[in-house]
């Protein structure tokens, strides 16, 4: 009981701020300072339709961005970690664990470390301001790779890939037909982890980016928040925002998690 009370007491915790969230975005502007903290108002729509008018519906821009940089990005950081994870853990050879090592110790370096030499590198290759300055970065992330190489050991028998060698399967198709197969519930997890990092993340885009028609919702918002220091009205528009922001990953998640558990299943049956 003390265990169920402690994660009832998380859950509210982490789910009191969306609370308060979803509740602002009702209100009109005059309602936000005037009624009741969680008190419902009576302006949602006419909030979503400002957002969708604000300087030709920027926010929609946003969004659009967001989904390339976090969808692309966290389907590359998985490819390329899948196959990284996979050699790391199934092959012998010099410098493996040394390789290892690096990696976990690119674990322990904060991303805020690396923002402002990853802009000067771009910068000097002609790509700061560009979508590739954001999603390049995402794609090796050592983590991830450590995640792929730790499931591979686990989930890939040497047995069953000594016996496709045997039948003359190359070592491609034993990776295309039997590797990334059994590694489709880790790659799911990658993916996921990477999704949300990236759609959350600031500080890249931030310093990498100087056109506002390329900014994902996380910058796109703050700049909204700076603004709004001389325009309360657009606190509405910022609290909408960042609501509207959360459906997609709540979407991903509820999609995911039938292919999650059904892909472990699978994975486990092989």
């Amino acid at each position: 009981m003390r265990a169920t009370g402690v994660l009832v007491l998380g859950a509210i915790y982490c789910l009191l701020p969306v609370s308060w969230v979803l509740v602002s975005a009702t209100k009109s502007p005059g309602e936000l300072f005037t009624l009741p903290t969680f008190m419902p108002g009576t302006g949602f729509l006419d909030n979503v339709a400002e957002l969708n008018a604000y300087r030709d519906g920027v926010f929609w821009r946003w969004l659009l961005n967001t989904l390339v940089y976090a969808g692309g990005g966290a389907l590359l950081s998985t490819a390329v970690s899948a196959v990284s994870g996979y050699a790391l853990a199934k092959y012998r050879f010099p410098g493996r664990n040394l390789i290892f090592n690096l990696l976990i110790g690119g674990i322990l370096v904060p991303a805020v470390v690396l923002a402002i030499p990853q802009y000067l590198v771009f910068s000097k290759i002609g790509l700061a301001d560009t979508y590739w300055a954001v999603l390049l970065p995402q794609v090796l992330h050592p983590y991830s790779i450590y995640l792929a190489r730790i499931y591979a050991t686990a989930a890939i028998p040497d047995s069953l890939l000594e016996a496709g060698r045997i039948d003359g399967a190359s070592e491609t198709r034993l990776l295309g037909r039997v590797g990334l197969p059994l590694m489709v519930p880790g790659m799911v997890t990658i993916f996921l982890f990477q999704f949300v990092a990236i759609w959350n993340n600031f500080l890249l885009p931030f310093i990498m980016l100087g056109d506002d028609g390329k900014f994902p919702l996380t910058v796109g918002l703050y700049t909204l928040l700076a603004a709004g220091a001389n325009q309360p009205s657009l606190y509405n528009l910022i609290i909408t925002g960042a609501l509207l922001s959360i459906v997609p990953l709540i979407a991903l998640f509820l999609t995911m998690q039938r292919y999650w558990k059904t892909d472990l299943s699978s994975g486990a049956v092989k």
